[in-house]
């Protein structure tokens, strides 16, 4: 909620910066130098407000939103990427040794979906094999879900910002058009001009379009990555089992 509260307010400040006219400043060289050679701050500003706000906001906010949720995600994803190997070379002597307690204890303090998926095997090892791959494949298909949260928004903010920006666009057309049809003539230059700011919008759009489809699919590479060491360590922990003669002596 925190989070949402100063999304929204910096919003708002920026909507209301862009459409304040700046204070009155005395002229000097570096005044005029910079009202010369404007920054790329005043610059996406200028556009900002040519694009008129009501139809930028709502692009702004999914491009906020939209890396809001690609950052956490980001994050989450490469605190849960761990070494799988290195974990199975961990718990391969307790296991040998039939001591489960103390694999499951070594899981729980290792962090990440494989830990988890290992945990709940060695937790049903003791009610037979098909039990325990039951467990570790329910276990998977969970931590899947998690790794994948808050994908499917990433992926609307990324097919709603080119509907906002071409939103603003035909709207931006159409009262063009109507200016046109009250004047009575029509002004090749104040049409080229209208029609220039209109495409602001469908511009920012895109930008914001592009920006995330390469967050998402980074965010996609990386659990891909950690499927994999998933499906890897499930069956070499399967593998471990049988090896290790747990089995040899239960009569399930």
């Amino acid at each position: 909620m925190r989070t949402i509260l100063i999304i929204f307010g910096l919003l708002i400040s920026i909507g209301i910066y862009a459409q304040t006219a700046p204070a009155p400043v005395a002229k000097d060289v570096d005044t005029e130098q910079e009202v010369d050679n404007p920054g790329m701050h005043q610059k996406l500003k200028q556009r900002f407000i040519d694009g008129r706000v009501p139809y930028m906001l709502p692009i702004l906010i999914t491009l906020i939103l939209g890396l809001t949720i690609s950052i956490e995600r980001i994050i989450y994803l490469n605190r849960a990427h761990i070494n799988s190997q290195k974990l199975l070379r961990q718990i391969e002597p307790d296991i040998v040794a039939g001591n489960i307690d103390a694999a499951m204890e070594t899981c729980r303090n290792t962090r990440g979906p494989v830990a988890t998926m290992l945990l709940q095997g060695l937790n049903r090892a003791p009610y037979g094999l098909d039990v325990m791959e039951k467990s570790i494949l329910s276990a998977g298909n969970a931590q899947m879900s998690l790794l994948e949260r808050g994908l499917t928004w990433v992926s609307l903010f990324i097919s709603l910002a080119p509907i906002f920006g071409f939103f603003g666009t035909v709207v931006g057309i159409f009262m063009v058009f109507e200016e046109i049809e009250v004047a009575g003539d029509i002004a090749v230059s104040v049409v080229a001009g209208g029609m220039k700011v209109k495409l602001i919008t469908t511009i920012g759009g895109l930008i914001v379009a592009i920006i995330l489809q390469i967050f998402y699919n980074y965010i996609v590479s990386k659990i891909d990555n950690i499927v994999y060491d998933m499906e890897e360590g499930a069956i070499d922990f399967v593998d471990m089992m049988l090896k290790s003669g747990y089995y040899n002596d239960k009569k399930i």
